[in-house]
């Protein structure tokens, strides 16, 4: 097998292996962390509220830190706007109530994104008594921090693993350029 093979087979099999790493990531972090069932000792614990993007993907890599599918937390969002993180919560809550799907979507289809995100920008706007457009910049702002985060983490990895030999230079740099590009997921878009 000649070594252009080889190195089109390696960088290949890398992309595969990270892709399927960030897919069950990003199916961990997809999902909805479960309300804990009342007791009399326990309270609500308001720093773990979550505030759904609807297309702001969590970042962290751990189940639920950042809520469902496009989480981000209530609290980092009623800090960019200024208002009660329990307000936050309760309006999003609202929103998800009132967008819950019927049926589940088609496996081929996708739901549009900036579409996703103006209606809950509007919803939250409405519901929190606050300027769409400031809600749309907190939210926006909220999304760009977490693709860095995730940039991050994905340079941390890939560097571990050329120090490791697990991957050389030059297949990190090609999983970090398919990303950017969008061929496989993990990345900004």
């Amino acid at each position: 097998m000649s070594s252009t093979k080889r190195i089109t087979l390696g960088i290949s099999a890398a992309a595969l292996a990270l892709g399927a790493g960030l897919g069950v990531t990003g199916m961990a972090s997809a999902a909805t962390t479960p309300t804990p069932s009342p007791s009399s000792t326990a309270s609500p614990d308001s720093s773990t509220g979550t505030a759904d993007g609807q297309g702001m993907r969590g970042g962290r890599g751990h189940g639920g830190e950042r809520g469902g599918p496009g989480g981000v937390r209530a609290a980092e969002l009623a800090t960019k706007l200024g208002v009660d993180e329990a307000k936050v919560t309760d309006a999003v809550k609202a929103y998800r109530d009132a967008n819950k799907p019927t049926t589940p979507p088609a496996e081929s289809t996708k739901p549009d994104r900036a579409t996703m995100e103006a209606a809950l920008a509007k919803s939250l706007a409405s519901s929190l008594g606050i300027e769409e457009s400031k809600v749309t910049a907190a939210l926006e702002e909220l999304r760009t921090s977490a693709q860095a985060d995730r940039a991050a983490a994905l340079k941390t990895k890939l560097d571990k693993a050329v120090t490791d030999g697990t991957l050389s230079q030059a297949e990190a740099d090609a999983v970090t350029k398919a990303v950017e590009k969008g061929v496989i997921g993990g990345g900004g878009r």
